[in-house]
Order: structure tokens, then sequence, then C-alpha cells
């Protein structure tokens, strides 16, 4: 009995693996994609969809966005579909670990930290830090000296707190320094008097600014440039490779700096390479 059983068990599988293989000549003969994400595909991009202009929501609710543009252009650039996957910002390197997204695209800055746990791209966009206040006050930041009589906004755990606290005269205004979860929420404290100027990001301030009419004004004093890279799981700088040969491709056929016009005004666009 049991030498019977066996056989048919034997019978059994080379049934089953004839259909299997008769199952996978089927799919590649029909087109079937089984190419991994990174190779073709989808192109799953995570972003916080809260930081206008690079990604967020419009009042219908749809993802657009400067990065949204770009990123679109290069998956098409690339053959794939992209994706767009709103992640919790705090643990992007969690789900770019985990593969849950290709990359992270959404005005990511350089830190030491990013280039020691992740594959980055080259420098796509000249971000700066900016000084802004309301456009009829009499306040006009000339150096970080006058940030220590003056009420400081910012938002939390961004590169405007990072620059300021390099500042060799953050001792003298630290103090006067208030975090706000959003900028957004600066800003409103900004125009309700509670604040004197705030410290934020360019593209994020001159777009706010001119959906507000122009309420407000840069001032004289910058803490200078903050380039944005897209991230990539450590390991896969093969598709950080692809990615940038399809970045250079749409600078070099201008659709890069139509883009840019469209969400800035202007082409900050570029293309350099991480010191």
């Amino acid at each position: 009995m049991k030498k019977r059983v066996t056989a048919i068990a034997l019978i059994a599988i080379l049934v089953i693996g004839i259909f299997a293989l008769a199952g996978c000549g089927s799919k590649e003969s029909g087109g079937g994609d089984a190419a991994p994400a990174e190779e073709g595909g989808t192109f799953v991009v995570g972003l916080d969809d809260t930081f206008a202009p690079m990604g967020f929501r419009d009042e219908s609710g749809e993802i657009v966005g400067f990065d949204i543009d770009m990123a679109t252009a290069v998956a098409e650039k690339l053959g794939m579909t992209p994706e767009f996957k709103p992640i919790d910002w705090d643990a992007k390197e969690m789900e770019l670990n985990s593969g849950n997204i290709s990359c992270i695209w959404n005005g990511l800055s350089i830190t030491p930290e990013r280039m020691e746990n992740m594959a980055l791209s080259n420098k796509y966009l000249n971000n700066q830090i900016v000084v802004m206040a309301l456009k009829d006050s009499d306040v006009d930041v000339k150096s970080t000296e006058d940030l220590a009589n003056l009420k400081v906004g910012t938002q939390v755990d961004t590169s405007a707190v990072t620059l300021m606290e390099a500042d060799p005269n953050y001792e003298m205004f630290k103090d006067n320094i208030s975090e706000y979860d959003t900028y957004d929420l600066a800003i409103m404290d900004l125009k309700a008097g509670r604040l004197d100027v705030i410290v934020v990001d360019q593209v994020l301030g001159e777009y706010t600014n001119n959906n507000l009419g122009g309420e407000m004004k840069e001032c004289s004093f910058a803490f200078g440039d903050d380039y944005y890279v897209i991230g990539f799981k450590k390991d896969n700088t093969e598709l950080r490779d692809k990615v940038n040969e399809a970045l250079k491709a749409l600078i070099d056929d201008g659709t890069a700096a139509e883009i840019s016009e469209k969400w800035f005004g202007k082409n900050i666009v570029v293309f350099e390479p991480i010191e």
C-alpha cells in the first residue's frame, strides 16, 4: 500500500510540474511583466504629500508638484509606470529599505547621514534657505546678528534648523527661535504678528507667497544653498544611475527647464555630482 501511494504521489508531482512549465511558457509568450521594479514596471516614488510645491495634494486631492512632474518624465524615459506613495516622512528610510518604494523623491536635502545610508542621485535642484518677513514691515535681515533682536519661526527637523545651528552666531539668537510642525503654521504666526521672520526653503516660501498675493518678502540675508537629491536603497546604484541618465536627458532636451518654469517661474534645475 505504501509503495502504491508513493507512485501515485510521484505521478501527481510530474503532472503538476508539466502544467507549471506550461504556465510559465504561457506567461512569457503573453508578455507578462516578470521584471523587478528596479528594471521595469512600476517606479514607486515615496513622498510627503504636504510639501508644496514639490509634492502635495491640490484642491481635488490629486498629488501634484514639481517633483511629481519630474518623476513622471523620468519614468517615461525609463519605460516605467510612476506610482506616487505618500509615506510617513520619519519612516522614509525604513520604507526604502523594505522595498515598499523605489526611491524617496520629495525635496530631499543632502545630509551626512543620508550620504551614509542611501545611494543619492546627483543634485537636481538648487534650493536655498532664506529669511522672509512681511512685505509691509520694515524688517530686513542683513546678517544673522540681526536675528538676535527678532522673533524667528521655522519648521522642526529641517535644513533650516541645521543651517541655523551651524551658524557662528547661533548662540546669539537660538532662544528667539520657535519650531513648528509645519511651515504653514509658522507662516500663520508671521501673518498674525507673533513672529518677525521665518527661515524657510526658498521653493516653499516663494510658492506660498505667490498664493498669498505677495504678502511676504525675502530679506537680504540667506543661509545658503540647500540642494535637493533623490534617495535610493544603498545597494541600488543601478536604478540611481539610470535615473541620473534620465535626468540629464530631460535637462538636455529642455523638459526640465519647462517644468521648473511652470512651478517656480524660472529655471533652478541643476545637474551636479555630490562633492
